[in-house]
């Protein structure tokens, strides 16, 4: 069931949401009015296209999921697998920018990138106030927020995905702040479980400068943005910039979508060598008539 949302005015001069298309930052707005309580649901691109498409049939499942993929690309979106084998999608500041007033409760597995740890506890009685989730482990405390007031403040190590009133300074402890992760703005990262990549000798900014150059006419901005959204997330997971750039290439040479650019790179990566050819014997008169045609002539 859709509910009613808060979209902030820095919203529109978000570098995030400026990155991706127009449709894409319509999707990101309609996805805040279909998640639940801790800005998770289901990542289904035909359903999300009927929830918030149905009176645009051009924009189907298909451009939904190109629109989920610029926006995972942009750090906007968290997009995972949870325990029960399904795909789901977390809003990752959803909870910095949304105010619960009345929680529904957990309808959706954990992101495993950014709420893992976490666990919520009841509620004090203390009228209006919202308790939102502790650190499972010794010494964590329970921040409550009374209307919108924080009462308490405890030590958080890790993100919180049901923090209706969203926590926008760091937590300060006797020895300095707590340098734990917190919610962020729309112009930001997400925090993930990896770490940083080893850096690249080749940049994207080089990749997809050698693309444009070898082209024909300037592909138009909006496909080599895609494309150097796609090259990025292939060398930050330690793919050789070679089989990117071949995968460039083959791409420049088919016209195809942004998106697919991974399954080009896959394909000049592993790609089975066809055997050579037989070469080419022009044929010339027998040296020996008698033994090439066993004295038929």
């Amino acid at each position: 069931m859709a509910r009613i949302r808060t979209i902030k005015p820095e919203a529109f001069a978000s570098e995030s949401l400026a990155s991706v298309s127009l449709s894409a930052e319509r999707t990101f707005f309609g996805l805040l009015t279909q998640a639940d309580d801790q800005g998770r649901l289901r990542d289904q691109a035909a359903v999300i296209a009927g929830q918030l498409w149905s009176l645009r049939r051009e924009h189907g499942p298909v451009e939904v999921e190109d629109d989920l993929t610029q926006l995972d690309g942009a750090g906007l979106i968290c997009r995972y697998e949870g325990g029960d084998g399904k795909r789901y999608l977390h809003i990752v500041t959803f909870a910095k920018h949304q105010k619960i007033n009345r929680p529904s409760g957990v309808r959706n597995p954990p992101c495993p990138h950014h709420d893992l740890g976490v666990t919520r506890e009841p509620s004090p009685q203390v009228p209006g106030a919202v308790t939102e989730p502790s650190a499972t482990r010794p010494g964590g405390l329970t921040k409550i927020s009374v209307n919108g007031e924080s009462a308490g403040q405890g030590r958080f190590r890790e993100l919180s995905p049901e923090m209706e009133g969203g926590l926008t300074e760091p937590a300060m402890s006797p020895h300095g702040p707590d340098l734990g992760p917190r919610n962020r703005d729309l112009g930001t990262t997400p925090l993930g479980g990896a770490s940083a990549p080893a850096p690249q000798t080749v940049s994207t900014k080089d990749l997809i400068g050698e693309y444009a150059a070898a082209c024909t006419h300037r592909p138009p901005q909006e496909v080599l943005s895609h494309l150097g959204r796609e090259a990025k997330k292939l060398l930050d997971e330690g793919i050789d910039p070679a089989h990117v750039r071949a995968g460039l290439a083959r791409h420049r040479a088919k016209g195809l979508h942004p998106s697919t650019l991974p399954s080009l790179v896959h394909e000049a990566m592993n790609a089975s060598t066809p055997a050579p050819a037989a070469a080419h014997r022009p044929w010339t008169n027998p040296t020996d008539v008698a033994a090439a045609y066993g004295g038929d002539l």
